[in-house]
């Protein structure tokens, strides 16, 4: 079993109709011997899924909300992600997916790119400077070709 936040353990305990008071109890005791970290599960979370699958920090902390951590872990865990990293990280996405768009035009491929960095949770800003900046190094003139 993958390792889940309290509250996602508390909603499992509430659809096997256990009490409030036995879950909060069953919970609480949990927490205190350490089998349930919200912020260690946000922390692991943040290392994961951003070397992984590449994701941005506005991504991260979608995830980890709809996983029921509260905001302040949630910030917590995103902001050990400084913003060279994400940089970083985005070239790299980048640079894997560039050959695979060489036989279409600047514009198009930019879409391309744009979209997969901003379905990862980049910011348009840093999609569009490391977009330029890697068809920059392949010699692609993007002058005229609305280039933000």
């Amino acid at each position: 079993m993958a390792p889940k936040t309290r509250a996602q353990l508390a909603e499992a305990l509430r659809k096997r109709d256990v009490p409030e008071e036995a879950a909060d109890a069953v919970l609480d005791r949990f927490s205190e011997l350490g089998l349930i970290n919200d912020e260690a599960f946000a922390e692991a979370w943040v290392d994961s899924r951003h070397h992984g699958r590449g994701l941005a920090k506005r991504a991260l902390a979608a995830e980890l909300r709809h996983r029921g951590v509260d905001n302040d872990t949630v910030k917590e865990a995103v902001e050990r992600l400084d913003s060279d990293q994400e940089a970083e990280t985005a070239r790299r996405l980048v640079d894997r997916k560039l050959a695979s768009t060489r036989s279409l035009d600047p514009q198009t491929r930019t879409r391309r790119l744009a979209g997969m960095l901003a379905r990862k949770g980049y910011s348009s800003g840093l999609a569009y400077r490391v977009i330029r900046e890697a068809l920059d190094e392949e010699g692609v003139d993007l002058e005229g070709d609305g280039f933000p």
